[in-house]
């Protein structure tokens, strides 16, 4: 296969490697696109390979209009729209795709090399990890080397002199993009796409149907990063991050109920020293942040005005699409919510009209139970809880399917279920007790990064808990998955699908191993947040204040900037003159003449004179090239004349004036 390759055309050979590169541009986006886009794109890159390989002629422009009818039809019909980051990148990768099939001059090739670099940047719409960023550089030096190999001289080059060329340039290069990354004021983004918004996230939703946050346990990815200060970190088990509270039921799913206040700071009475951390939150597309219980003050981040809620929750103005960072100080010991009963509780003591009967006549027997006739609140949360722990339920992802009526199924049927089964459960007969109850959504738990010694959420650590009214006291957290599955809020445990073949078996052979590269990767990846997503301008303004300067502002840093370019310029420049005075000046002359001579598949070497270079040009291109081969002639004369430099500019002038070969003549 590979002598095969070797003896291609050069044309077949350059298109192969081009369609290579455009493959490795397009292979991350095929998460992001439709199937039949995918399909379609491997199609028609394929099908010009073989044309290639073949030496077979480009399909007529009819074939082209045909699959671009077709491309746009099937967009519209997947999307219902041609507008917007979705349908657009679609449409961006097919067009891509269906340029290679009118790929015939170099003109062809420079709408390719630029229509890949533009179709590389969409992949950072959908993700700007570190495993997307290493993926776009390897196609970014791709498509420099096909682009520096469609500038070389005839022949055969081979591509690893292309691909040395195209690296140099990129490291030539990254001192400039180091320096406009680090001093380029950073500002908000100029333009937006509401209408995707919403897609392509995962989290935890503003609503919540019995069984959602199982489904979102089994997905492993990171939700936030969480950095404690000082020595005073929170047990595991007292790790609750508060997220969407959701206190309205239909009978099978709970809801948050509409926002009517926006408070700058939160009513709660707190005990004791706060905790201090800060909080690196993944891209959601959700306003919601997540703190620990509880945050009376909002918490501190760049550009942002927040607000809360009475639920203790914090909200951004604008849906979260991009990774934020922010520090908070939360107290474990609090109180919140009104001390005495009064009307506004009574919503909380809502139940649909004829929702789960078998639960509600539950609540109806413990009342007539004389041991709870008149039962506290406390009283009644511990006796649920001791049905719990002694009834025989059980803590799982796979209960089974649940109906309408999820209360009665889990308290008499099914008896098992994830933490959302639970506290649903939970919270349905304590309403039916006439106790105010609501369930909150989170994060519980975490793992600790040995490596970089952050803690990790997971969206496998989503969770769902319940709070219960009490006199005096307020709204308290009541935790009933705790009762079925203590491990699962003391200790470290998360319930998830079983491995893959190769990700068992290598689990299975090196445990510990695995789990120090999984550590380790983490750690790095959230240095790349850290350090790359997270520089912020307020990050940019803190450099500024680290080098001098008493209060930077933006234009500080345009200041700076410019004074580096201009002093690389005049370095460049200093640099440039050194060079000169290194080498004489009529030599510099004679390598550009072998350049030129070497495009047109000339063989000259450094030690080919030029009264040599005239003899193979002859030889080669005939009195076709006969004014060039005068100009090597007096060229060679001027070294000996009485005053070598004051031949040299109308050298130089004849030089830029002649019509210089630039292929072999046809045979």
């Amino acid at each position: 296969m590979l002598s095969r390759l070797q003896s291609l055309p050069r044309d077949a050979r350059d298109t192969l490697f081009l369609l290579a590169v455009i493959g490795l541009v397009l292979l991350p986006q095929t998460a992001n696109l439709p199937w039949w886009c995918s399909l379609l794109a491997a199609i028609v890159l394929a099908w010009r390979g073989t044309l290639a390989v073949q030496a077979r002629p480009l399909p007529s422009k009819w074939w082209r209009i045909a699959l671009l009818g077709i491309t746009l039809v099937a967009t519209y019909a997947t999307h219902r729209t041609l507008l917007g980051r979705d349908a657009g990148v679609t449409l961006i990768v097919i067009l891509l795709a269906l340029k290679t099939l009118e790929l015939r001059a170099r003109r062809d090739a420079f709408v390719i090399f630029f229509l890949g670099f533009f179709t590389m940047l969409t992949n950072f719409f959908y993700s700007q990890s570190l495993a997307t960023a290493f993926a776009m550089l390897l196609a970014l030096l791709g498509l420099l080397t096909a682009l520096v190999n469609a500038h070389m001289p005839v022949g055969r080059p081979p591509l690893m002199l292309a691909a040395r060329t195209a690296g140099s340039m990129a490291l030539l290069g990254a001192p400039i993009m180091v320096a406009l990354f680090v001093l380029f004021p950073r500002m908000a983004p100029l333009w937006g796409m509401p209408s995707d918004a919403m897609t392509g996230r995962t989290g935890l939703s503003g609503s919540m149907r019995v069984g959602t946050i199982a489904e979102l346990a089994l997905d492993d990815g990171i939700a936030a990063r969480v950095r404690f200060e000082g020595d005073v970190v929170p047990p595991r088990s007292s790790l609750y991050f508060r997220g969407p509270v959701l206190s309205q039921f239909d009978g099978r799913e709970w809801t948050a109920p509409a926002f009517t206040r926006r408070l700058t700071r939160l009513a709660v009475r707190t005990q004791g020293a706060p905790v201090r951390y800060e909080v690196t939150l993944e891209p959601s597309n959700r306003p919601w942040l997540l703190t620990l219980e509880a945050t009376p003050e909002a918490p501190a981040t760049a550009g942002l005005a927040l607000y809360g809620t009475p639920e203790l929750q914090w909200f951004a103005p604008r849906p979260l699409g991009d990774m934020v960072r922010y520090r908070a100080e939360s107290f474990a010991q609090f109180q919140y919510g009104p001390e005495h009963r009064d009307r506004g509780l009574a919503a909380y003591t809502m139940l649909p009209p004829g929702s789960n009967p078998r639960t509600v006549a539950l609540a109806a027997e413990m009342r007539r139970d004389p041991a709870l006739a008149g039962a506290s609140t406390h009283a009644l949360v511990q006796n649920v809880m001791q049905r719990l722990r002694t009834g025989g339920y059980s803590y799982t992802l796979d209960p089974g399917v649940y109906g309408d009526d999820t209360a009665d199924q889990f308290w008499f049927d099914i008896k098992a279920g994830f933490c959302e089964h639970i506290a649903s459960a939970f919270v349905v007969l304590m309403r039916a007790l006439d106790v105010p109850a609501r369930i909150v959504t989170g994060y519980q738990g975490g793992e600790l990064n040995s490596v970089d010694n952050y803690w990790v959420l997971r969206h496998s650590d989503a969770h769902a808990w319940a709070e219960v009214w009490q006199e005096g006291l307020g709204w308290v957290r009541v935790d009933p998955t705790g009762a079925i599955s203590p491990d699962r809020v003391g200790q470290f445990r998360r319930l998830a699908t079983q491995p893959g073949l190769i990700a068992g078996a290598f689990e299975a052979m090196t445990p510990t191993l695995a789990i120090h590269l999984r550590a380790t990767w983490d750690a790095i990846n959230n240095r790349w947040n850290q350090w790359v997503l997270n520089y912020t301008q307020g990050r940019q303004l803190d450099l500024l204040r680290n080098i001098g300067f008493e209060a930077p502002s933006a234009q500080d840093l345009v200041v700076v900037l410019l004074l580096l370019m201009v002093a690389a310029s005049l370095a460049g420049a200093g640099w440039t003159l050194w060079e000169r005075s290194r080498q004489d000046p009529w030599l510099r002359l004679l390598d550009r003449a072998r350049a030129r001579l070497r495009q047109a598949g000339i063989e000259v070497n450094d030690a080919t004179p030029p009264r040599q270079m005239a003899v193979r040009l002859a030889e080669r291109f005939g009195a076709e090239a006969q004014a060039t081969q005068d100009w090597l002639l007096r060229l060679e004369a001027g070294r000996y004349a009485k005053s070598p430099a004051a031949t040299l500019p109308r050298l130089r002038a004849e030089f830029r004036r002649l019509q210089w070969p630039r292929s072999l003549p046809a045979k």
